[in-house]
């Protein structure tokens, strides 16, 4: 199985190149669910250690189904889909660009949650131009043991995201682990009280905020991702869920640029432009590089090649 490599801001993505499963025929949204629901051995293989380990994103490169479109693409963790990721179609851009499938310019991807623009600037720099984005609930409140009352907003950034304000934990290096217990504590109390996304959906990511270490910036985050890792990146689906809200409260205007540091102090430049029905087009951009160009090797008397399960 070929697979390519990069980090965006910090954050890694693995494109499998070919080598996946036969997915078989169907709308892309058929062949992800299948994907999920058939192939999360293959999913666990290509992300766990000891090939990668919890942060790694995938991403199944295949071939477009619509003509304006450069390529479908499929991410996943070692638990299930990610209907979109910002970092990784960022990783992806620079990717094909590595590849020599795309030139600077603007491309569409075709993603399971509806097709995505990204614009190549350089090698190395490419925005994203995210599907429709809103807040879906406001001011939600959740009692999380040890640590009192939280309330924050849930809204869809191409995944389903929990967004506090005021993180109660300083956002720096030395506390990824205790801001990793809270906000698995945050999810699980959301879980407990039965709040979730639209028709019910899992919010599967937690979001934090505090001010930025760079007066550059206009805010600093932690992001829990759904199988319990942290994204060192600040979240491209977490930006937009948080220009989502930032547009509803009448903060932030459409166009003007807001700069979003992640915990390890990465950044990301995002912006919206007004979407129909009260949503946003959020639009981030971010720096990828390519880090490895790699065979993965499946040997049938290793015992460990479908991935150590956490």
């Amino acid at each position: 199985m070929r697979v390519i490599d990069s980090h965006t801001a910090g954050e890694p993505t693995r494109v499998v190149i070919d080598g996946g499963p036969d997915l078989g025929s169907g709308s892309l949204v058929e062949r992800a669910a299948r994907l999920e629901a058939e192939h999360l051995d293959f999913c666990a293989s290509v992300v766990l250690e000891p090939r990668g380990h919890d942060a790694v994103i995938g991403a199944l490169l295949l071939p477009p189904s619509r003509d304006d479109c450069v390529a479908s693409v499929i991410y996943f963790n070692n638990l299930q889909n990610l209907g979109m990721c910002g970092h990784a179609s960022i990783g992806l851009g620079v990717t094909l660009a590595h590849l020599g499938r795309i030139e600077p310019g603007r491309h569409k991807l075709e993603t399971p949650v509806g097709v995505v623009e990204i614009h190549l600037h350089d090698a190395n720099t490419v925005s994203v131009v995210n599907v429709e984005s809103y807040r879906h609930l406001k001011d939600v409140m959740v009692d999380v043991d040890g640590f009192g009352q939280f309330t924050g907003d849930v809204a869809w950034g191409g995944n389903w995201f929990y967004l506090v304000k005021d993180s109660p934990v300083a956002l720096t290096p030395a506390n990824i682990r205790p801001l990793t217990d809270l906000t698995l504590k945050i999810r699980t109390a959301l879980e407990e009280r039965g709040i979730t996304g639209a028709d019910g959906a899992w919010i599967d990511h937690i979001e934090l905020f505090g001010p930025p270490q760079d007066r550059a910036s206009d805010s600093r985050n932690f992001v829990l991702c759904p199988g319990g890792a942290y994204d060192r990146s600040p979240c491209g689906t977490g930006c937009s869920a948080k220009l989502a809200c930032l547009a509803e409260d009448g903060v932030l205007e459409p166009g003007r640029e807001w700069v979003q540091e992640s915990v390890i102090g990465s950044k990301y430049t995002i912006s919206y432009q007004r979407g129909s029905k009260g949503a946003i087009v959020p639009s981030v951009t971010g720096q990828a590089f390519v880090t490895s160009d790699a065979t993965l090797i499946f040997n049938p008397a290793d015992p460990y090649r479908l991935g150590i399960r956490p």
